[in-house]
């Protein structure tokens, strides 16, 4: 079986910790694995929630990760759970050179004409 990267992103309220056992049989598989803290998540202190303003601002630590993964590397498979969708969502339009597959995982899947304000404004609908 060909070694593949993954790269494990938690959706809102997690950490990379709700990973484990994912992460844990695909390593004895053979494959690498990268699960990450988003900002303001798991034991990411980079940044504090008040100081979170966009999904931009939520998805920075995959998209330094995206942006420092070598070129010469195999293309990695993105997994987003719930928001993360919306993150590795926005990895694939800025590093499509870098990535093999996305796994949506009961995630946001935005679409083209499908802004991030239109899916608030239908979550919010939906808590009323």
């Amino acid at each position: 079986m060909e070694e593949r990267h993954f790269v494990l992103v938690h959706g809102s309220g997690h950490g990379s910790w709700c990973w484990y056992k994912v992460a844990s049989l695909l390593k004895s598989m053979g494959h690498k694995v990268t699960a990450l803290d988003l900002a303001a998540s798991g034991i990411n202190m980079d940044k504090q929630l008040h100081q979170i303003h966009s999904i931009s601002d939520y998805s920075e630590p995959l998209m330094e990760f995206m942006a420092n993964l070598p070129a010469e590397e195999e293309r990695v498979i993105l997994v987003g759970h719930s928001m993360g969708g919306l993150s590795i969502s926005i990895a694939m339009e800025r590093f499509p050179q870098k990535i093999a597959a996305a796994v949506f995982v009961a995630a946001y899947m935005p679409a083209p004409n499908l802004s991030f304000p239109s899916i608030l404004q239908q979550l919010e609908y939906r808590w009323i």
